[in-house]
């Protein structure tokens, strides 16, 4: 038969399909007699219905499915003879009555786009580049310290010191207070508090706060006002001033453990500090590479969006929105949200972010088939070693890896993103940029 495709608009597309009742007509005989082997009726014997109770019943729903189920195999085998990329399954509507001679169904459709490649050579883009010498070692390793961070009651002798004579409250202390707080004379909900303890100077608390804690000594207390921000979480409060007062229960200074070999045994390396600071360094290099790699993919993913053109199926775009919404939901139910099963995620959330992901793919998997960027077995195999060197166990996370079809597909976008970076990298122009490693750190 000839295959009748009517342009609906840039991607949308309407075939017409026709096929005889008659050709139907075995597999309708063998579809009912299926059924009546399982239909039950009062007086019959299972297998036993007569064939014309089993063709009232069910007749019109096996027409239905026959005709539905041709429809769409037709649909498949001339699509695939004409060469149609699909974007997606079609939507079928019947023209035709049930009983009708010849059925008629309208499959309505989308196609994949044309993806226009714009000239790589005219985008720029920066790659950063770090150093890791000892000085960020020595950084990495306070806050290794400070996560160790243990507390002695201040001017009191102990076998650390007594971290001074001055019992007063200062930045980087521990403070246990008492506090009450007022607004136009009346306590609130959440302003009252006893043995409240926290650090000076991490922010936790209202810079009027921390500022009227500093310089306190153990039993002295402090009235002050304050004022909560108009965005504050505490919708109650928001924008007003409460009058609060302070008792200080106790002031307690914070000693960090020395970096010695006994620290370095607490970090779980047992070769000394000097091994413990190659550890150290070899994370950070890792660290390094990690974020320069995803500075240079994020900033080579938005130039691709925008040196490329093309249309973005819908259907594309509805199934990852769907895929998204399932997404939200599984992190909900993970992190234990009471009925995140039932919860209702509303879809046009991820319409701007499901786009551009549909969008990003189209391109990438043009530019892999336009110059042969496809993901090889040894590049999967490398990666997958160079992630596993990381762990104690090399051999069992490879095994890990290679046992789950998910986690393979995970390395393999990566190692095909990777491709492509490369590929984009080696046309477009690229400006070298070293920065230390905070100035990394800030970077998004």
């Amino acid at each position: 038969m000839a295959v009748q495709i009517e342009n609906l608009g840039s991607l949308d597309r309407k075939m017409t399909l026709e096929f005889a009742r008659a050709d139907l007509v075995k597999a309708r005989e063998a579809r009912l007699a299926q059924v009546g082997k399982t239909m039950k009726v009062a007086g019959f014997r299972p297998g036993k219905v007569p064939k014309n109770m089993v063709e009232k019943q069910y007749g019109m729903q096996v027409d239905f499915e026959l005709q539905f189920d041709k429809a769409s195999e037709l649909f498949y085998e001339l699509s695939k003879k004409e060469g149609i990329a699909l974007a997606g399954q079609p939507r079928l509507e019947p023209k035709s009555e049930l009983d009708a001679d010849m059925i008629v169904f309208d499959a309505f459709f989308e196609v994949l786009p044309e993806v226009k490649i714009g000239d790589l050579s005219q985008a720029e883009v920066t790659k950063y580049s770090t150093d890791i010498g000892e000085a960020e070692i020595d950084r990495a390793l306070e806050v290794l310290r400070k996560q160790q961070v243990h507390y002695h009651p201040r001017g009191e002798a102990g076998a650390h010191g007594d971290g001074g004579s001055n019992t007063a409250a200062q930045s980087g202390d521990q403070v246990v207070i008492d506090f009450v707080g007022k607004i136009d004379g009346v306590e609130f909900t959440g302003g009252k508090a006893e043995n409240f303890e926290y650090v000076l100077g991490e922010g936790r608390m209202l810079p009027e706060f921390e500022a009227a804690t500093l310089g306190l000594k153990p039993g002295e207390s402090k009235s002050f006002p304050l004022s909560f921000p108009a965005d504050y979480h505490g919708k109650d409060v928001a924008g007003k001033t409460a009058e609060f007062t302070i008792t200080v229960k106790s002031v307690n200074w914070g000693h960090l453990p020395a970096v010695d070999d006994a620290f370095a045994l607490s970090m779980g390396v047992t070769e000394g500090v000097a091994k413990m600071r190659e550890e150290v360094k070899e994370n950070l290099v890792r660290e390094v590479k990690r974020r320069i790699t995803s500075l240079l993919k994020n900033e080579v993913m938005e130039k691709l969006n925008t040196l490329c053109e093309l249309d973005v199926p819908k259907s594309l775009v509805a199934s990852e929105q769907e895929r998204m919404v399932e997404g939200a939901r599984q992190d909900l139910m993970q992190r234990g949200v009471p009925n995140a099963k039932d919860a209702p995620i509303p879809a046009e959330l991820f319409a701007e972010q499901a786009n551009k992901r549909v969008r990003l793919g189209l391109i990438l998997s043009e530019l892999v088939k336009k110059h042969n960027l496809a993901v090889t077995a040894d590049q999967i195999k490398a990666e997958i070693d160079e992630q596993a060197a990381t762990y104690e166990d090399p051999k069992e996370v490879v095994r890990w890896f290679y046992s789950n079809p998910s986690r393979l597909k995970d390395i393999e976008n990566l190692v095909l993103e990777d491709n492509v970076i490369k590929h984009f990298t080696s046309l477009a122009k690229v400006s070298d940029k070293a920065i230390s490693f905070e100035e990394l750190s800030k970077l998004n």
